[in-house]
């Protein structure tokens, strides 16, 4: 969880906010996301040519277990390698490191924020921040499995923002 904080001041050094991980527990709901389907997807293609051997079901079995470690891998890799930091500018997200993506919304730029939590998020203590920009094209950024408190802290610190920008 981050700390509770003041509102960031504009014009102030960016360098000297951390980026945050996601939390130890956000690792399942990566997994359960991210693994069934290669595993489906290499059971199938396992089973397929396999059929020329006439050992659809070795073949199948074999491509479950795979698809379902490269799926494992590829999960372990996107969490550990989705940041996010609130600085005095606004909200960064870090995703990837072999095509690494950073995506920056100015505290200017932000219309409204939903928070949301499906079953698992919600018995885990996640929620998914999603922040609407003023823009056409890819108006909306997702911040996946943040803690709960984060998420809304995020959200009430950006909301301020807003709110402060409508009495100007």
């Amino acid at each position: 969880m981050i700390p509770a904080a003041e509102p960031p001041v504009a014009g102030a050094e960016t360098d000297d906010v951390a980026w945050q991980p996601l939390p130890p527990r956000s690792r399942l709901l990566f997994l359960i996301g991210l693994v069934p389907p290669p595993a489906l997807g290499g059971a199938i293609t396992g089973f397929f040519l396999a059929s020329a051997l006439d050992s659809r079901w070795t073949g199948a079995v074999a491509g479950l277990l795979l698809g379902g470690a490269f799926g494992l891998w590829l999960a372990l890799k996107q969490y550990r390698h989705t940041t996010w930091r609130l600085d005095p500018q606004g909200l960064a997200l870090r995703r990837g490191r072999l095509w690494q993506r950073e995506t920056r919304v100015p505290m200017t730029r932000v219309q409204h924020l939903d928070i949301k939590r499906g079953p698992l998020q919600r018995r885990r203590g996640l929620s998914t921040l999603i922040v609407h920009t003023a823009g056409t094209r890819h108006s909306a950024v997702t911040v996946p499995h943040l803690d709960a408190d984060d998420a809304e802290r995020l959200r009430d610190t950006l909301g301020r923002q807003i709110d402060d920008d409508d009495d100007d």
